[in-house]
């Protein structure tokens, strides 16, 4: 992840639906090992938010997407005590390929997002889920979710 002069680690969350369904992937590593969230990492130096949200998803499930928008930003301070995360949101759409958990997924699947409170969530994540999809419908009118 990218980090800025403040301890800011710089990162993405992608959400990205394929019909009435939201690509999730169970983490494999800490942070979070065990917990379900959307496709996301850290921006490389150098590289925009856009891409790394491409490359993310790319390397995290062999699937590939379009970009919708930006859903919204989290942050929140980091689990070392050493400064704070800063994730920017994206809604996406499934262009192609079933999803392969890459090297930091346990697993990688499409979840019916009416089934997303049965699974275990990083905490906030659903919120975003929910902004993110109404985005990707063309419902919404200059909504977004920030959290901190």
């Amino acid at each position: 992840m990218t980090r800025d002069p403040d301890d800011l680690l710089l990162g993405v969350s992608v959400c990205i639906f394929r019909g009435a369904e939201v690509l999730m992937v169970k983490r494999g590593k800490a942070p979070g090992a065990g917990l379900w969230a959307p496709v996301g990492g850290g921006i490389e130096p150098g590289e925009t938010a856009a891409a790394a949200a491409i490359r993310e998803t790319l390397e995290e499930t062999g699937t590939t997407i379009r970009l919708v928008g930006v859903a919204g930003r989290r942050s929140f301070p980091r689990r070392d005590g050493a400064g704070r995360v800063d994730l920017t949101v994206f809604a996406a759409l499934h262009l192609d390929g079933e999803p392969t958990p890459g090297d930091d997924a346990a697993e990688a699947r499409f979840v019916a997002v009416g089934a997303l409170p049965s699974l275990e969530l990083v905490p906030g994540v659903l919120p975003f889920v929910q902004v993110a999809r109404l985005l990707a419908s063309g419902r919404t009118a200059g909504r977004s979710a920030t959290h901190r």
